[in-house]
């Protein structure tokens, strides 16, 4: 069954990032190559469920109103609107019957260029001479007004952030992808693109963790191997205990997959944690039997030996492995993102302990009689004879003197209690994926421009820090993404290079929140990606402490809001401390007179559209060329 990571947070994750810069194009012919070819490519792939873009420029064509030269002749905001609506307008000719055949009538009268939609008429004034859109306005073609924008290794660029569908294979869809991009690399690099796919990529992670559980799997089982020999010094009697791993293990394989489940990080977790566990119940069974084979009458068949050994020993095994099972019972029980999270591993412990229980009992003995019948078994070894002697003689002494096998115990759970106590709890591990999530936020109203500066200069000491590889900047909003941020927050995604140890990490972390700590006057911090996502999963913040600060007048709210950040600020360890919800941005507050907008005849909508129109455009018509829509 193929690796699979089931998304916790959403119903789509992230796959890949993929940056596009250019010395050759500019970056609305840039952004044009990425909508048109990039997207639709990459979008056909299966397990892809959303391609958001990024940065760039989109064309439009900006009709730049002259309001002296609009009042001159008479004519309002609105007519300019009509007439450019009516430049581009679009609408079918019918057709012509001929005793024959039926002929389609395609018109074609849209304006398709700047020159076009100026040198369309504008309404007639009576007594005034004909104007056309040029006459009262300046047309253009221009870059489209963005919320957002990307930086590639600090260099302008486009990005296109993949997500997968809902349950996807993470890995087919990311080489997949992977695949598609390679396809249009060519055309791509004879236009002077460079694409870069490596600005994150969770696959890397997913590997990564899969290969170090295969790892852990192998080197726990010839650790086992080895200390059976040890202790048995027999192959055949390694070998009756050995056989329980696969076995157990491929029964658990099995019944996961009834499950409907797969294995992934977390099922292998489990099977990693039970591998010395599943193998516990054929050795006390097999020790058993070996032993009693050592001593058996020389008349006593084997069979009858071998049934009682492993009778007499039958129900202390199954009450030990039912109660490893009741332990992890509490945790398959959990439910929600947890739930989802650590159940897995529990599953797979729990069956791979059942399945060992039920190898033990249906396998070790006829394989016993199989391999043991007529062989000749060594005597125990002397480090362990010895062992078990002065083994012996303490639990006389316990015996005898339980006042001071009470003491004991109580001095042992004392330590362990305080022990438990100096450690630092936490519900989930500190994640080394390496990959680091860097929010940066100016304050409330920043500009994009002011943001990619920010962003130019930071990505310059991040490139001047050892170990980290690629990474991007996305700034704001894109078109249709799910995160609804103003300009003035930004994310780096950081992909260090591979192989770097914890403790490499953990040093390109400081070195990092250094870089970020020189700019006092940005909001900033450091996560890593799973940390991130887990953690605004459980709580809605990333944040190890959240503190919420609840009522009615917003101007106090913000106000012990930074009272509450100044005092935690000076609290030792804390680090990246922000107030999430910062005062509103600038506002210019505009009234309207009415009175005197009545006076001039002029209604309260055509004013606002008017002033929508002078500040943020407003949408007059769509041009189409082809595949291509211009506003």
């Amino acid at each position: 069954s193929p690796p699979k990571v089931t998304p916790l947070t959403s119903s789509t994750m992230d796959l890949l990032k993929v940056g596009f810069t250019s010395d050759r194009l500019t970056l609305m012919q840039l952004r044009d190559l990425v909508d048109w070819t990039a997207r639709p490519r990459i979008l056909a792939v299966e397990g892809v469920a959303r391609a958001t873009v990024y940065g760039g420029e989109l064309r439009r064509i900006e009709v730049r109103v002259r309001p002296a030269a609009l009042a001159a002749r008479g004519l309002s905001l609105t007519d300019v609107l009509a007439a450019v609506k009516a430049s581009t307008g679009v609408s079918g000719g019918g057709y012509i019957d001929t005793p024959q055949q039926r002929i389609l009538i395609e018109s074609r009268g849209q304006a398709l260029t700047a020159a076009d939609v100026a040198a369309a008429p504008l309404p007639p004034m009576e007594g005034a001479i004909p104007a056309r859109i040029g006459d009262v306005a300046q047309v253009v073609d221009g870059p489209a007004q963005l919320n957002g924008d990307a930086l590639i290794l600090g260099r302008p660029g486009v990005l296109l952030s993949i997500s997968s569908q809902y349950g996807a294979n993470t890995l087919e869809a990311t080489h997949a992808v992977e695949a598609a991009l390679a396809e249009m690399a060519p055309a791509m690099k004879a236009q002077g693109v460079t694409v870069n796919a490596g600005l994150h990529r969770p696959a890397n992670f997913i590997s990564s963790a899969l290969k170090g559980i295969g790892d852990d799997l192998a080197i726990g089982a010839v650790l086992i191997a080895l200390v059976l020999f040890l202790f048995m010094r027999d192959l055949r009697t390694v070998a009756i205990a050995f056989v329980s791993i696969p076995l157990a293990l491929l029964t658990a394989v099995i019944v996961l997959d009834k499950m409907g489940s797969t294995l992934n990080t977390m099922t292998l977790g489990g099977l990693a944690v039970a591998l010395g566990v599943v193998v516990d119940d054929a050795v006390i069974g097999t020790e058993n039997i070996v032993r009693r084979m050592r001593t058996r009458a020389p008349d006593a068949a084997a069979d009858a030996v071998i049934l009682a050994a492993s009778v007499e020993v039958r129900a202390p095994v199954i009450y030990a492995t039912l109660m490893l099972t009741l332990v992890l019972l509490p945790v398959l029980l959990l439910h929600g993102l947890q739930g989802a999270f650590f159940s897995p591993l529990a599953a797979a412990f729990i069956i791979a302990t059942l399945a060992s229980l039920a190898v033990a009992v249906a396998i070790t003995p006829p394989l016993a009689l199989l391999l043991l019948d007529r062989a000749h078994l060594r005597g125990e070894p002397d480090f362990l004879r010895h062992t078990k002697t002065w083994h012996h003689k303490l639990l006389i002494r316990a015996i005898g003197a339980p006042t001071w096998a009470w003491g004991a115990a109580a001095v042992a759970a004392a330590v362990t209690a305080a022990g438990f106590m100096l450690f630092d709890s936490e519900l989930l591990p500190s994640f080394r994926e390496g990959h680091f999530v860097l929010g940066v936020s100016g304050p409330p109203g920043t500009s994009l421009g002011v943001m990619r500066d920010y962003g130019a200069r930071i990505s310059k000491d991040l490139l001047a820090i050892d170990g980290i590889g690629d990474f991007e900047q996305q700034i704001g909003r894109a078109e249709g993404g799910e995160d609804t941020w103003g300009t003035e927050k930004s994310e780096f995604h950081v992909e260090l290079k591979p192989g770097l140890s914890g403790r490499k990490q953990d040093e390109i972390q400081d070195r990092v929140h250094d870089v970020l700590d020189s700019y006092p006057g940005l909001n900033t911090e450091v996560v890593t990606f799973l940390g991130d996502r887990i953690g605004e999963s459980f709580s809605g913040e990333t944040a190890s402490l959240a503190i919420g600060v609840y009522g009615a007048d917003l101007d106090t709210l913000d106000r012990l809001a930074n009272q509450i950040a100044g005092v935690l600020n000076t609290v030792p360890g804390a680090v990246d401390v922000q107030v999430q919800t910062p005062p509103s941005t600038p506002v210019v507050r505009i009234d309207l007179d009415l009175p005197a907008l009545a006076r001039f005849g002029i209604a309260p909508s055509e004013a606002l559209d008017a002033i929508g129109a002078a500040y943020q455009g407003s949408n007059a018509a769509e041009i189409f060329q082809g595949n291509r829509k211009i506003g």
